[in-house]
């Protein structure tokens, strides 16, 4: 088979079905929330028979047509996060054939493509280790094909296993349970029973899934699904902002014709479904139980885990490598209440320690915390003015102390670090210590104004005006200096600035990092 055919679409569509009620009842089993809906196998199978039957009531002539009465049966019958999912997959293959161009091996590349971009669209915080990361990978694996349609399908398969089997290592749920992603395998059977149509091969499935159940779980929040007609689209980012306010694992997701099909986790049922009132008309409302996953057993004595949410992707990047999950938050933006419990459930264990590096989010972290889709987990916030705090609360942490005693170590080693930093003023304005002129270095300590260093922002004038911060800050004793360098700090202030500090304070510690952070040059602390 050289091109995909109608008849080709509706043999898929079939074998979708078949593998998928064979798998149904080990993906079942898995229940890591919110890595999988608590019925996944179930889920898939209900959207991909809703589409096969679909498509068997229509009468259609060619691959395009097809797929368009497919997609739109799979957004219709769409059940959970990873129905949803599934939906979008099948509706962006089925928007690149509308363009009428031959589903041939090339095609088949660039149609996976575009589905891995609607799909992607349609989830609202989308989670490495999940169905969406696995359909990444097949897209990535097969961008530029340009081989027949047999070989495309049969790498876009393979591609899928390989990446399935790397779940457990992108999200610790996944590696505590010992599970690979149950959506993520439900896609892999998709995508075999795509390759076996298409080459005439039976496909074997090879993983195996260990079911992970608890006996009679109480529900503690809730999935609510519904479709959702009449629609203006300038309003869906803030509709899906909104519905990210009650809960998480959001997805809005159109299927080509005006209709959406809305899926989010939450514990009030009437604010989901009052939210899709005031944009257009909900019909075909379902709301499922959603229970308390298994409690993962903590590995080598863990009983905690520390999770931060901080601005600069350096920052970030340099908390991970400290094998800290980490959210890293936009420049003027705030974190939503799915963003952050996103974050916590990217960690196992009960206790959870959040560290905040800012006013504005140890404010979103608090919302999260006392979220009711957090469940019985017991979440401590340490409050953080600066990302110095952060650091140093980190370099505290100790896994070996009884948990209370290690939040009080690592909550007074942040208030204790005093916090300084400059900033390039950008319009002119009057400060404490004198009126400050557009280009000028503000140097603060705890958020007020102890200096202004006359313009331009050089690195000689940052030295300068920061070992005048400094020597405020030290002039109450300290024996580590921690230094952040932001976006816009040159390259050689960290250095000039360590050779300064050794000459005129030889007893105090430096230790300098790249933060990425825009609005402030330099972020200093003294412990």
């Amino acid at each position: 088979m050289q091109v995909l055919d109608a008849t080709a679409v509706s043999d898929w569509a079939g074998a979708c079905v078949r593998s998928l009620s064979v798998l149904r009842p080990a993906i079942d089993g898995i229940n890591v929330y919110p890595v999988a809906d608590s019925d996944t196998g179930s889920n898939l199978l209900y959207t991909m028979t809703g589409a096969y039957e679909a498509l068997a009531g229509a009468e259609a002539t060619d691959a395009a047509t097809a797929l368009a009465v497919l997609a739109r049966g799979a957004v219709r019958n769409a059940r959970g996060n990873s129905g949803v999912i599934l939906s979008q997959v099948v509706r962006g293959i089925a928007e690149w054939a509308e363009g009428g161009a031959n589903l041939d091996g090339a095609g088949l590349a660039a149609a996976l493509g575009h589905a891995d971009e609607v799909a992607t669209g349609a989830v609202s915080r989308p989670v490495a280790g999940t169905m969406l990361t696995v359909l990444h990978a097949v897209s990535a694996s097969v961008r530029g094909e340009t081989r027949t349609l047999a070989k495309v399908a049969h790498a876009a398969a393979l591609s899928a296993a390989a990446a399935l089997e790397e779940t457990p290592r992108q999200l610790p749920a996944l590696a505590k349970a010992g599970v690979v992603d149950a959506g993520g395998r439900g896609l892999v059977a998709v995508l075999d029973a795509l390759a076996a149509v298409i080459t005439g091969e039976a496909a074997q499935p090879t993983h195996e899934l260990e079911a992970v159940r608890t006996p009679e779980p109480q529900p503690y929040a809730w999935e609510v699904m519904y479709l959702l007609d009449g629609v203006d689209e300038d309003r869906l980012p803030a509709f899906r902002k909104e519905l990210s306010g009650f809960g998480d694992s959001v997805t809005v997701a159109g299927d080509g014709s005006g209709s959406h099909a809305v899926h989010v986790h939450c514990a009030d049922i009437g604010a989901a479904i009052e939210a899709g009132l005031q944009l257009g008309r909900p019909r075909h409302i379902r709301v499922e139980p959603l229970i308390t996953p298994t409690p993962i057993e903590p590995g080598g004595g863990l009983d905690r885990s520390v999770v931060a949410v901080v601005r600069g992707g350096a920052l970030a990047e340099l908390l991970r490598a400290e094998g800290l999950a980490v959210l890293a938050v936009p420049e003027d933006e705030t974190p939503s209440v799915e963003d952050m419990i996103g974050l916590f459930n990217e960690v196992a264990g009960q206790r959870l320690i959040v560290l905040p590096g800012g006013p504005e989010l140890t404010v979103a972290a608090n919302v999260a915390a006392g979220h009711p889709m957090v469940g019985d987990r017991e979440v401590v916030v340490i409050p953080c003015a600066s990302p110095v705090q952060v650091l140093a609360a980190l370099a505290v942490h100790d896994a070996d102390r009884r948990v209370n005693d290690d939040v009080v170590a690592m909550a007074e080693a942040a208030a204790a670090t005093r916090r300084g930093e400059l900033r390039i003023v950008r319009e002119e304005s009057l400060t404490w210590v004198g009126r400050a002129q557009s280009g000028d270095v503000l140097g603060l300590v705890d958020d007020e104004v102890v200096l202004i260093e006359p313009a331009p922002a050089s690195e000689a004038n940052l030295v300068a005006a920061a070992m005048g911060v400094l020597a405020r800050m030290l002039a109450l004793g300290g024996e580590l200096v921690t230094v952040l360098g932001g976006a816009d700090a040159p390259p050689g202030v960290a250095v000039a600035l360590a050779a300064q500090l050794r000459q005129e304070h030889p007893e105090v510690e430096l230790t300098s990092y790249a933060s990425g952070q825009s609005d402030a040059v330099l972020l200093m602390g003294v412990e």
